[in-house]
């Protein structure tokens, strides 16, 4: 059973952050630039949520707002939940759909080291399938 540590590590270990006073369209410049649906938004060394291109639609673009204009902390969600690095696959996967969230920041410590998405536990989960199946395939096929 894979950890989130492994999905991270595989994604590179990187952490893509915005300050909560940071303009959305900062924020929005750095999802388009590093192809992600979500930033943590930190304070100092301490997450106070995360922005996601979901918060954009429904608080900028329905409400007729500018993103230049507004700042991060006005549209982020706060006080999201969070993992550790040794959070199993299944466990993340559990969060989510119970709680029908799509981005999980994952903690180490207290500092954000990463974050996963759906996706990305989506993928690893039928990573794994296709590796048993495939064990037990040549199992019975001998």
């Amino acid at each position: 059973m894979q950890q989130v540590k492994h999905l991270l590590a595989a994604k590179g270990n990187a952490v893509y952050a915005v300050a909560p006073d940071a303009a959305v369209y900062e924020a929005l410049q750095q999802m388009a630039d590093k192809n992600v649906g979500a930033l943590a938004v930190i304070r100092g060394d301490e997450l106070v949520g995360i922005v996601s291109e979901r918060d954009y639609a429904r608080k900028i673009v329905l409400k007729d707002r500018s993103s230049r204009e507004t700042p991060v902390a006005e549209i982020m969600t706060p006080g999201v939940v969070t993992v550790g690095p040794d959070a199993s696959v299944d466990d993340c996967m559990r969060l989510c759909t119970d709680n029908r969230l799509r981005h999980l920041p994952v903690l180490d410590g207290g500092r954000v080291v990463g974050m996963v998405s759906i996706g990305d536990l989506v993928k690893a989960t039928i990573s794994e399938q296709r590796e048993t199946i495939n064990q037990l395939e040549s199992y019975i096929v001998g």
